[in-house]
């Protein structure tokens, strides 16, 4: 027997919210799930761990990628199934993973769907599950969770970006698994564990979240025409062919940096660094995908 736990980031909405969400898996058969709400991501882990300690082998997680990120960091070593429910900003794990925006459909994907086991990066021992990154992406993020992404959704993430589009580069060194990659000044350091990344862009196109490998790329543009150059490559699914970008696979970085910068980890930004470790721990965790995407 499944026994079901929802985690439900209170702030996020997707239809006809949590109402809707328990309307649906009564439906299904599901009338006295274990129910946890958080007003803050950050407040998950605690509410993960006594789910798990409740019995609870499926983890139907209300929210974005940082409610999913936190969720399955404090899963640690258990590998019971999640499965998303997408009411977040961005959404992209789910993007990824082919589930859609529509509570009935991700709820279906949890009880009928297949369990696909996905590669997790770790960074400075914390797990993500989409991305890391330093540089005008985390201050992009971290200026729009400051409460603009919240008043008007992907939008906050352009106006901010544009904002930092001609800040001072960062001086870094990156090293690919043990050997030097990177040496220079850049505006943004992304390390990817699947291909849409940035924005829903795709980024990485040859990386699979259950291939055993993370994708660093490194941008170095500055400034409207350069960054505009960059974007438009990546928007044509060619970022290499970029004079402005660096790709390269691995499954781990070292990536030093000559004054502290914040960094970002699944769309959540974290206080500023100088260094930053990240590894991959492959098939970590169970997701819940539709049947037709167990192996996209």
């Amino acid at each position: 027997m499944t026994s079901v736990a929802v985690l439900a980031h209170t702030g996020k909405s997707l239809g006809g919210g949590l109402v809707e969400l328990r309307r649906v898996l009564a439906e299904e058969g599901v009338t006295d799930p274990l129910w946890y709400e958080v007003p803050k991501s950050r407040k998950a882990p605690k509410k993960v761990k006594e789910a798990l300690k409740a019995g609870a082998d499926l983890l139907f997680i209300w929210g974005g990628d940082g409610m999913v990120q936190r969720c399955l960091d404090a899963l640690g070593s258990d590998m019971a199934a999640v499965s998303v429910i997408p009411a977040g900003t961005a959404n992209l794990l789910a993007k990824n993973l082919g589930i859609p925006k529509d509570i009935s459909t991700a709820v279906r994907i949890g009880l009928h769907g297949a369990r696909r086991n996905l590669d997790t990066g770790v960074i400075n021992g914390e797990r993500f599950a989409v991305m890391a990154g330093v540089g005008i992406d985390a201050l992009m993020i971290r200026d729009a969770d400051s409460g603009l992404k919240d008043r008007v959704g992907r939008v906050g993430y352009i106006v901010t970006g544009a904002k930092h589009l001609r800040d001072r580069q960062t001086r870094m060194e990156v090293n690919v698994g043990g050997s030097h990659w990177f040496k220079g000044k850049a505006s943004c350091v992304l390390v990817g564990n699947v291909g849409k990344v940035l924005g829903g862009m795709t980024v990485f196109p040859d990386s699979l979240p259950d291939d055993g490998t993370l994708e660093v790329g490194v941008v170095t543009a500055k400034g409207v025409v350069e960054w505009g150059r960059a974007l438009g490559r990546t928007m044509l699914g060619d970022p290499d062919g970029s004079r402005f970008v660096q790709t390269a696979s691995g499954t781990s970085f070292d990536i030093h940096l000559d004054r502290k910068v914040p960094y970002e980890v699944d769309g959540g930004d974290r206080p500023p660094t100088k260094r930053l470790r990240i590894s991959i721990d492959p098939t970590s965790v169970s997701i819940c995908v539709p049947e037709e995407g167990s192996r996209s």
